[in-house]
């Protein structure tokens, strides 16, 4: 999924040559779809950074304004600053409350909006080292129009993690960590079926406020000493802490689709 992510980014922004030379038109935009919490976000911000490009993000409600006209003008303006800015990656945040579907929504200002995103993209299609990334959870509330090849050309699947993915994302997470010797991030994995990104670092953070409150059991005490002052090296965080965070965090997943 990231490789494929990749391709249909890096070389439109990087090497559009090489589109040319196959007489192929680079992507318009692309479209990230998965649950809540599976890293569409970051994986996004962290293109940019990789790729070495500009990077511009909004999400949809920042974009609407009380006065007629003001929403279309913000996105308006912000299409041609990543013009002038290019290389440059466009990152629409929940894009289905920025773009609904127009045959079930009753404001013109909705209406004007996707109007306006429609005609922004077409415009932009021919506009060298600009590609627009959007993410949703919820596809089928996206206008149908958007979804078409010239606008979002590609939708990149964002999954829930396998038994692998989840090891790998405890692993990076709890990189900085003092990890006790008792620790067997595979048996966490093995629990955690069904979270998320969002939810191994929930389990992450909980199993470490449970390891601070079990060491430092006096707060007022800390908070007393001077800034500056050395800290105990000796803390560690135990197998015992994450088992009780993974008992406590709920799936990102099943909150969803309460």
């Amino acid at each position: 999924m990231l490789k494929e992510l990749r391709e249909v980014i890096e070389i439109p922004l990087k090497r559009p040559e090489l589109l040319t030379q196959f007489g192929l038109e680079a992507p318009c935009g692309v479209l990230l779809v998965g649950p809540p919490g599976t890293g569409k976000t970051l994986t996004a911000r962290s293109l940019a950074e990789e790729l070495g490009v500009n990077y511009i993000a909004i999400v949809g409600p920042e974009v609407m304004g009380k006065y007629y006209g003001e929403a279309e003008t913000r996105l308006r303006s912000i299409f041609e600053k990543a013009a002038k800015a290019a290389p440059c990656i466009i990152f629409i945040d929940e894009i289905d409350s920025l773009a609904p579907d127009r045959s079930k929504v009753e404001g013109e200002v909705e209406k004007r909006l996707v109007a306006q995103l429609l005609g922004l993209m077409d415009g932009f299609a021919k506009t060298h080292g600009v590609i627009v990334l959007a993410a949703t959870n919820r596809p089928d509330h996206l206008d149908p129009a958007l979804r078409r090849p010239g606008r979002f050309d590609r939708e990149v699947q964002f999954r829930v993690p396998d038994r692998h993915g989840r090891l790998e994302i405890l692993q990076i997470l709890s990189r900085a960590m003092p990890l006790d010797e008792s620790v067997e991030l595979g048996a966490i994995a093995d629990l955690a079926v069904g979270l998320v990104g969002a939810d191994l670092k929930a389990i992450c953070q909980k199993a470490a406020y449970s390891a601070l409150r079990r060491q430092v059991p006096d707060w007022r005490a800390v908070a007393q000493i001077p800034q500056g002052s050395p800290i105990p090296t000796n803390m560690t965080l135990t197998q015992a802490d994450l088992l009780q965070a993974v008992k406590d965090v709920k799936p990102s997943v099943l909150r969803s689709v309460e």
